[in-house]
């Protein structure tokens, strides 16, 4: 009895002690619940990480343009991926062939793999597939999803090799191609036809900046059973994903702001669902036309920087287009950030972040002529040459340079005159660039 008596007395003192503290921990300040909380919470966090691996959860997008898809060799430690300047690779045996995921660089090679599954990411999209300019990206995108009998409806201002291969090199192979005005989705509408396979849009458009409504196309597309492609060279994933959008498949020419030093030029086609992806490989491997490991291995550097870069040449872009419209001797100014621009609601709708990219373009009294004066006379540190997206600033006259394949009833048509203006701002002092801008006008 009297052993059963102390057992209840303990019993009774142990919970009335707890009852104690716990009550003395609710009458503590918040400030010392909270530091004990949180101590704990450290301490268990310190129990389950370990250097080198990964807190759990998303990461942000600025995140991933630095890391994605790159890890550290797992032999030497290297923070960078390893450039695999290889043609072939041995197999263990015939039973083990492609155990290890590579055969021969045509194919597949670590390096340039690595990067199409940043772009992958970057995307957000099921696939990429990187190939050595961005225009193998786009016959790549048309040679996977159309063949002889089938029709396109495309945008009647692209960039000028996108124009000349549909005319030229896929129209005699018994395809069909449609080009109008993509700004009225109307348009759009009144040039499908039963066997429409594909619609091809770019947005914003090279190089007169026009935009889609890249939801309102997807749609139509769905609707009839054909693919809707988006060139989103000009936006970059930075401002806008195509794929977020409803498109089917994102086109970059990775030469322009993904490379963006003008040292490598690149491709890729990214796509929404594997289907689709392995289709574009396919056309990849026969076709023979992947990217390079080098260019891969450069590219998967300068890449990481393309946020930062996006951004200083967006506020650049807006300073000289608001410099340039209140300049007497400018009749127009085109950039999707301004408030005149005619499409500025849907610029708003898909550009993310206030961002509206690097390039524009412009008219000045006198037309044609006063504007090749212009191009003539422009000093540094604008350069007069082809590309765009870089870190120096370019000016290009499209007539004679990335626009001369069109037909010039065509180019004339969407507005590309002989002194057409193209801009692409880099990330020099805005200042500077503005300063030579407005020497070089007044000499015109």
């Amino acid at each position: 009895l009297a052993q059963e008596l102390g057992i209840c007395c303990f019993s009774s003192f142990f919970v009335a002690f707890l009852i104690f503290l716990c009550k003395m921990f609710s009458l503590a300040p918040r400030s010392m619940r909270v530091a004990s909380s949180a101590v704990g919470r450290v301490a268990r966090r310190s129990i389950a990480t370990k250097s080198g691996t990964w807190m759990e959860g998303p990461k942000a997008f600025e995140t991933e343009l630095v890391h994605a898809a790159v890890e550290p060799e797992p032999k030497s430690g290297a923070i960078l991926t390893p450039l695999f300047l290889s043609t072939t690779f041995v197999q263990d045996s015939v039973e083990t062939y492609l155990q290890k995921g590579f055969s021969y660089s045509r194919t597949n090679n670590p390096t340039t793999s690595a990067l199409e599954k940043k772009l992958a990411t970057l995307e957000n999209g099921a696939g990429a597939c990187a190939f050595g300019t961005g225009m193998a990206a786009t016959t790549s995108a048309i040679s996977a999803t159309m063949v002889a009998g089938d029709h396109c409806v495309i945008t009647d201002c692209s960039y000028g090799g996108t124009n000349r291969s549909c005319r030229e090199f896929f129209t005699p192979m018994g395809m069909e191609f449609t080009f109008c005005d993509f700004r009225d989705i109307d348009n759009i509408r009144k040039a499908i036809k039963p066997n429409t396979k594909l619609i091809f849009s770019e947005t914003p458009a090279n190089p007169v900046l026009s935009l889609c409504d890249i939801e309102g196309i997807s749609k139509i597309a769905k609707e009839i059973g054909a693919y809707h492609v988006v060139d989103s060279t000009f936006a970059t994933p930075v401002i806008c994903r195509p794929l977020d959008h409803g498109a089917d498949m994102v086109i970059q020419s990775l030469t322009k702001y993904y490379e963006g030093h003008n040292i490598m030029t690149g491709g890729a086609v990214i796509s929404k669902d594997k289907e689709l992806a392995d289709k574009v490989k396919w056309v990849q491997n026969v076709h023979g036309n992947i990217m390079n490991p080098f260019a891969a291995f450069m590219i998967l550097q300068t890449s990481k920087t393309m946020g930062l870069r996006v951004k200083q040449q967006s506020a650049t872009a807006m300073k000289i287009a608001q410099f340039l419209e209140s300049h007497p001797k400018v009749t127009k100014v085109v950039y999707p950030g301004l408030a005149s621009h005619p499409q500025k609601e849907l610029a708003d709708k898909y550009h993310r972040n206030g961002l509206h990219g690097g390039m524009l373009w412009f008219d000045i009294v006198g037309g044609s002529e006063a504007g090749t004066r212009l191009m003539n006379s422009i000093q540094r540190p604008w350069s007069l040459c082809e590309n765009l997206g870089a870190t120096e600033s370019i000016i290009t006259a499209c007539a004679v340079m990335t626009h001369a394949n069109m037909l010039k009833e065509d180019r004339l048509k969407v507005g590309i005159t002989d002194g057409f203006i193209r801009v692409s701002c880099g990330i020099e002092d805005t200042d500077d660039l503005i300063k030579a801008l407005g020497i070089a006008l007044e000499q015109c």
